[in-house]
């Protein structure tokens, strides 16, 4: 079991974003911090892992919706099956962003010009 000791500062290094991304992911449910009796947040080891997961779904283009999505169910202290789970589905999702991304490409480079006019329209 995971102990939940990582400052917000400690986290934002460990995972390489800032203190305010931190804040940011517990504040929209993406990671879950316990507090102390002095009111700060403590966070483990299995955060800095899911800030990396999140990191690459921001990347992909995912919302904060999405992700929370990505990460439901998964649990508080995941396996690498866990994690699997969710790499396939993010994988999935970032292939669905890729193939819309290709047939944007194909409007823009397809034999009509874009925004043509034609010449039927009087």
């Amino acid at each position: 079991m995971s102990t939940k000791s990582m400052t917000v500062s400690d986290l934002a290094h460990a995972s390489k974003v800032n203190a305010s991304a931190v804040r940011f992911y517990d504040k929209h449910g993406l990671i879950t911090g316990e507090r102390t009796s002095g009111n700060q947040r403590r966070f483990g080891e299995e955060d800095a892992c899911r800030i990396k997961v999140i990191r690459v779904a921001q990347r992909v283009g995912m919302s904060v919706v999405e992700i929370s999505e990505l990460l439901t169910g998964l649990p508080q202290e995941p396996s690498p099956t866990d994690w699997a789970v969710v790499g396939t589905r993010l994988r999935a999702a970032a292939q669905e962003r890729i193939d819309e991304l290709n047939h944007a490409l194909d409007d823009l480079t397809g034999p009509v010009q874009l925004c043509e006019v034609s010449s039927a329209v009087s």
